[in-house]
């Protein structure tokens, strides 16, 4: 497990490009056969890829997080990305699509990660952040979630999002997880930009072709930066930063919060004249 850690405003604004992008892009979540995580000290939040193939991959514990089994107290969202799979929590068993989702609550002792057909395995992207309650762990599936149809071609962010972990659907503790697909030819994702001092957030962009990318937007609202995130690439992004991106063509980005409250709308909207 990679350790990242929390950095102040005043110090973001003067890194390099390969400074920034060391610090809050995260590159090499997916390998086969294999279990790789991030454990950022902003809110603490660990960001992980499991991609199962022949043997079923089981999340361990590490001393990272000082405790006797992973979710002792934490708890986690899970999106599958790849081929068909599954998840086993304690026993049970779900099966999970491409795109379906699944919430695992605190105190599971074993959780593991299959692939129906290890040669088109399943790619499992996951969130977990403390927890202080149980909550019921419960499957997500797309095709049954709330859809929210947002924007305009002639804006070029028209797109669906889903709502996966959050308050009035699958309730957490404190994660708030979800997916955002944009429309063919439409390329911006959340400009206008916002900041919501109260939350940290994870961007992880894919659908993407190999020749293709998104120019992520962060840092305060006056002091501006961008970071280039290909295919399959996770974003850290503070609370005291903004998040947005642009791409080359139409992408889809699974959003991840966690911090003081789940509340969707409590964000600070910043006025498109004042950004830098």
């Amino acid at each position: 497990m990679e350790v990242r850690f929390a950095m102040h405003p005043s110090q973001f604004k003067t890194l390099t490009t390969e400074q920034i992008r060391k610090e809050f892009l995260i590159e090499n979540l997916f390998e086969y056969g294999k279990i790789n995580m991030v454990y950022t000290h902003v809110d603490r939040v660990i960001v992980g890829g499991a991609v199962p193939t022949v043997e079923v991959l089981v999340l361990e514990d590490g001393k990272e997080i000082g405790a006797q089994y992973f979710l002792e107290r934490r708890e986690i969202g899970i999106i599958n990305i790849g081929g068909k799979g599954y998840v086993v929590a304690d026993g049970q068993k779900f099966e999970l699509d491409k795109k379906d989702g699944l919430y695992v609550g605190m105190s599971t002792k074993k959780l593991e990660f299959g692939s129906d057909d290890p040669s088109n395995p399943a790619k499992f992207y996951f969130v977990s952040t403390p927890a202080h309650k149980q909550y019921p762990t419960e499957k997500i599936d797309i095709k049954q979630t709330e859809a929210l149809h947002l924007g305009s071609l002639s804006e070029s962010n028209e797109r669906t999002i889903y709502k996966y972990i959050h308050p009035d659907g699958v309730k957490s503790c404190q994660l708030v997880m979800g997916m955002t697909i944009l429309e063919p030819n439409n390329v911006w994702n959340t400009m206008p930009c916002h900041l919501h001092d109260r939350r940290m957030e994870v961007y992880f962009y894919f659908d993407m072709p190999e020749d293709a990318f998104v120019l992520h937007l962060m840092g305060e609202p006056q002091e501006t930066r961008h970071i280039v995130v290909r295919n399959e690439q996770a974003v850290i992004s503070p609370s005291w930063s903004i998040h947005s991106g642009v791409g080359t063509k139409n992408y889809t980005f699974i959003w991840a919060m966690a911090g003081e409250n789940q509340s969707y709308s409590d964000v600070n909207p910043v006025p498109m004249k004042e950004l830098k």
